[in-house]
């Protein structure tokens, strides 16, 4: 039997209620996150830490519930993994009371508005208000970068006692996604330091090339970051100084105007 856990996996995965059968088989689709691409059963039971037989009973079973789908290359995630992704937004209360708040931001800046929720280590982006020009994966919900390199996890981050921040840094996967992702950790203690001082982020070209970034914290009740609202644009029409200039006052007013909306839900 295999003891495979993925890298996120919570203490709950040593109690007594966890089910391995369960895991086995949601490490299969996760799979997909690390090589997105088409797949043969081989690739996905090793990738997933289970044996031949297990990985295609599972595949089997996964591709006649629809979650999975055979293509001219291999096995792909099956259009229903999409219907999960539409359960969580449309069930999402922050999700629903941001949505009017972001695009009166998109309005006023014309520069692509998201917001993003904070997973383990990581933030995901849940909503995506496109810009003028985008490359692809910019355009996606559900793409998760690094909190640590993020101007939205920064704004999390910064909005948390320092010593829960430092272990979710300290958790990491510090990999840099291009040449000027600061992966240091006293120099991204000195960049979350002065998002508290600001009471916004930004991040130059740390997740994508030509991109800037600035975002503000979304706070609950007990003022604890729940999302982040990020506006993102291009340096080849931005300078860094004029960007936080013209959009921190606005990102940061949206920001607070969901937080009181959200504290009133």
């Amino acid at each position: 039997m295999s003891t495979h856990k993925g890298k996120n996996a919570s203490p709950a995965a040593e109690g007594p209620l966890f089910l391995q059968s369960t895991a086995r088989t949601l490490r299969v689709l996760e799979v997909f996150a690390q090589q997105p691409r088409p797949l043969s059963i081989a690739e996905l039971a090793a990738a997933a830490g289970l044996n031949k037989s297990a990985g295609q009973r599972i595949v089997h079973t996964l591709q006649a519930m629809g979650y999975l789908d055979r293509s001219s290359e291999g096995l792909v995630p099956g259009k229903k993994t999409l219907y999960r992704a539409f359960d969580f937004l449309r069930m999402n209360a922050l999700v629903e009371s941001a949505t009017p708040v972001l695009h009166e931001l998109r309005k006023s800046v014309n520069e692509r508005v998201d917001l993003s929720l904070l997973d383990g280590p990581d933030i995901v982006y849940v909503v995506r208000l496109q810009s003028k020009r985008e490359t692809f994966s910019a355009t996606l919900v559900g793409r998760r970068i690094p909190s640590f390199c993020s101007s939205g996890g920064r704004a999390m981050l910064a909005a948390m006692p320092e010593e829960e921040a430092m272990r979710i840094l300290e958790a990491s996967d510090r990999t840099p996604l291009t040449p000027r992702t600061i992966t240091d950790i006293p120099k991204i203690v000195r960049k979350i330091g002065e998002a508290r001082r600001q009471g916004y982020a930004t991040a130059v070209e740390e997740s994508l090339l030509g991109e800037i970034a600035l975002a503000a914290a979304v706070l609950d009740i007990n003022q604890r970051p729940v999302a982040a609202i990020h506006v993102a644009a291009s340096l080849s029409e931005w300078t860094e100084e004029g960007f936080r200039q013209r959009v921190s006052p606005l990102v940061m007013e949206a920001a607070q105007a969901l937080s009181h909306s959200y504290k009133r839900g």
